[in-house]
């Protein structure tokens, strides 16, 4: 058998002629933290990039690291192979950094408490990493940004409140400010220090504000949030406040507003939400955008764009949370907070063109708006991003954007903290490979745990137990780019939606319905079972373990399930009580005479964790199944699909000795999944085979929950 690659579609295949392509941003390489510690240190230790800049020339990237207490520096000159520089250690917590010519301005926070802050404000040559300057703040501070003369720099006191005091309410002395000092070629000018006074300007707690973030015009302005203020300042370079207004609220129609039910529901409201934006950026010398995050009563879940005046130029409502939850990335354990929580931003002209990049820190997405008419932005792409993206930088001159992911979830089979790295180019985008854009209504997903190729050119996908109160079967066209959900059905029990089911496997029953497989929890006496459902999405029927493997079974169990000549065939995903080491069962179930059976599966023995099976299909001579271990990174092996001769599919009787089938690989994964330029996810969950032998897959983005949210779909052709 030949196997030949489809271009992972909608994801790397690139137009025929380059000459007529568009221009989009594509990942093209991303950068693990911990390969910046230096030999012999313990790598294991929290590591993270937080907010990012980079050197004139475009080609050393910098980055704050606050659990590791340094600065952290790459070498892009080829960005698509990243080069670890080192790290470069401060006296507290680097908390932002801005870069102008070759040095580093690098805010670090001393405080002794919350009560008594202090930090200072370094110059730190890149390439040697060298202190050149330092300059005493006076408080803690929490963001800088340069100007675009490289004339001088502004820092953001927050003097950050103690969520654990005072029901974590403002005010709490003392009082935040912003601070300005001249850059010069030796480092900084401490003398220059101007602090300007922002209080006495918010409605919100005036005596105690919080600058969050800030950003500097042409004409030397600087723009500072005041985020539990939901408050804005624009501030002459003297210290003098030119403007200053509310960041006021919006009234939000249509979202998810409670978490912890595991359900997409957006049919709620929440009235008068103050925006409290995070990041600001300048668009041009007259109009601002800021991203609303909110921190402790707001959080309006976009962006809006004001005049330096304090007009509202342009709300975009819930158009951002959408356009993310039609990418699979809405993080739905933070429904009752703030959402998709846009936090960083950054401003880039790209061929004339002003951009804006706006960071989803919860969704792990970045969207591109072209800022052309401040008044009307237009979504242009959506960007995979590590875990939590808190920092961005444009290098327009080189045709990159470059983002900082601080979440790092660990070495023990966890993702670590990412630095990720984007082309502008001609070429097709490589992501979101699957999308419920276009639908008739708005449809959320995530957690894509199992597929069939139907009969009508269309793969039914089944969602598992993240989304446990709502189960659903996806219809998706794959005939488009990228594969488009076209419609959700709830799996009903008695007219609601049926709850307590962890959907793994699901395949056609030939009458228009479905076979389910769900995997149990022996902990929560959730059983394991199989679900027949009609049409509609109804259950007809219920089958559960006959006593033979209820005394044998484990938490790990169907993974799978795809129909032969009227026998339904179960993956078991790893060994259970009565299994050699190293080996799973295949269960065969007959529905016309309810009689169980079994062959036992091969898997290989994990190097690291585990390796279990995820799917099971039918086509043709053969059986197809998805071998992988829990791997993510670097440290992923095992990500292959295997088939077994359909003639060896004999189950024999439960309890007794069975039949070992023979497996011989059809594909390893990994090139495919390294192609996306990200890490190595780990959970291949799906598999569909269509009539001609077009293989679909795809990955499980786990709800979004310590997860970057990225579902890849893609084919292959078998012949």
């Amino acid at each position: 058998m030949r196997i030949r690659a489809l271009g992972l579609t909608s994801a790397l295949a690139l137009c025929a002629s380059a000459a007529a392509a568009d221009m989009t941003f594509n990942r093209i390489a991303s950068f693990a933290t911990p390969r910046n510690m230096a030999e012999g240190e313990d790598t294991s230790r929290a590591t993270s990039s937080e907010i990012i800049s980079v050197t004139d020339d475009g080609m050393t990237l910098v980055y704050t690291d606050s659990p590791l207490g340094v600065i952290g520096r790459i070498d892009i000159t080829d960005p698509a192979n990243p080069q670890p520089l080192g790290n470069v250690s401060v006296d507290g917590e680097p908390t932002a950094v801005s870069v102008i010519g070759s040095t580093a301005y690098v805010a670090v926070n001393t405080s002794e408490s919350y009560t008594q802050p202090s930090g200072y404000l370094a110059a730190i040559d890149v390439a040697s990493g060298d202190e050149l300057a330092r300059c005493d703040l006076g408080g803690q501070p929490d963001s800088t940004a340069e100007a675009p003369d490289g004339s001088f720099v502004a820092v953001a006191i927050e003097n950050e409140r103690d969520e654990d005091a005072g029901d974590g309410r403002v005010p709490q002395m003392p009082g935040g400010y912003l601070v300005t000092v001249d850059a010069t070629e030796g480092g900084l000018d401490c003398d220059s220090l101007v602090q300007a006074d922002v209080t006495g300007l918010a409605e919100i707690a005036p005596e105690d504000p919080e600058p969050e973030f800030t950003d500097i015009n042409g004409l030397g302005e600087t723009v500072v949030t005041l985020q539990e203020n939901n408050h804005i300042a624009v501030v002459a370079r003297d210290g003098s406040v030119v403007s200053h207004f509310s960041a006021g609220a919006t009234d939000l129609e249509g979202i998810d507003a409670t978490d912890e039910r595991g359900a997409l529901l957006f049919t709620e409201s929440q009235q008068d939400r103050k925006r409290e934006p995070d990041a600001v950026q300048w668009i041009d010398d007259a109009h601002l955008v800021i991203a609303n995050e909110g921190d402790m009563d707001g959080g309006s879940r976009g962006f809006t764009v004001f005049s330096k005046d304090g007009t509202v130029v342009y709300e975009s409502g819930t158009s951002f949370e959408y356009a993310v939850i039609e990418a699979g990335h809405y993080p739905d354990k933070r429904s009752d907070a703030k959402g998709v929580e846009p936090e960083g931003m950054e401003i880039g002209t790209f061929d004339g063109t002003p951009m804006m990049f706006l960071l989803s820190e919860r969704g792990s997405l970045v969207g591109v708006y072209d800022m052309t008419d401040p008044a009307a932005p237009e979504l242009m792409q959506l960007l995979p991003s590590g875990i939590g993206p808190e920092g961005v930088v444009a290098i327009p001159e080189r045709n990159l954007v470059v983002t900082a992911n601080e979440e790092d979830l660990g070495p023990d089979g966890g993702v670590r903290a990412h630095v990720m790295i984007y082309e502008y180019a001609e070429g097709e985008a490589a992501y979101p490979t699957l999308t419920s854009k276009g639908a008739d209504e708005l449809i959320g997903w995530g957690a894509i745990s199992g597929m069939v190729a139907g009969d009508d050119g269309m793969v039914y996908a089944v969602n598992d137990s993240f989304y446990g109160y709502q189960p659903r079967i996806f219809t998706i066209d794959p005939s488009q780019s990228p594969a488009r959900i076209v419609s959700a059905m709830d799996v009903t029990r008695a007219g609601r939606p049926a709850q307590k089911l962890d959907l793994e496997g699901i395949t056609t029953d030939g009458q228009g319905g479905f076979w389910l497989a769900s995997e149990g929890r022996t902990d929560r006496v959730i059983p394991h079972a199989l679900y027949h459902v009609n049409a509609e999405g109804e259950i007809e029927d219920e089958v559960g373990l006959p006593k033979e493997l209820l005394a044998v079974q484990r938490r790990h169990a169907f993974e799978g399930v795809t129909m032969i000549d009227g026998t339904l065939w179960i993956a078991v995903q790893r060994e259970w009580d009565d299994d050699p080491e190293n080996h799973v069962k295949l269960l065969a179930y007959t529905p016309e005479t309810g009689e169980w059976g079994a062959v036992h599966y091969p898997k290989a023995d994990p190097e690291t964790g585990w390796v279990g099976l995820s799917e099971i299909t039918a086509h043709g001579d053969h059986v197809y199944v998805v071998e992988r271990d829990n791997q993510i990174g670097a440290d992923a092996v095992t990500k292959k699909v295997y088939r077994i001769p359909m003639a060896e599919m004999q189950p024999a009787p439960l309890g007794g000795e069975l039949p070992v089938v023979t497996k011989e690989e059809v594909r390893d994964l990994i090139p495919d999944l390294q192609a996306w330029n990200g890490f190595v996810v780990d959970k291949v969950e799906s598999l569909a085979i269509t009539g001609d032998g077009t293989v679909y897959v795809s990955t499980d983005n786990d709800g979004v929950d310590d997860s970057s949210g990225e579902t890849f779909f893609w084919s292959f052709d078998l012949e």
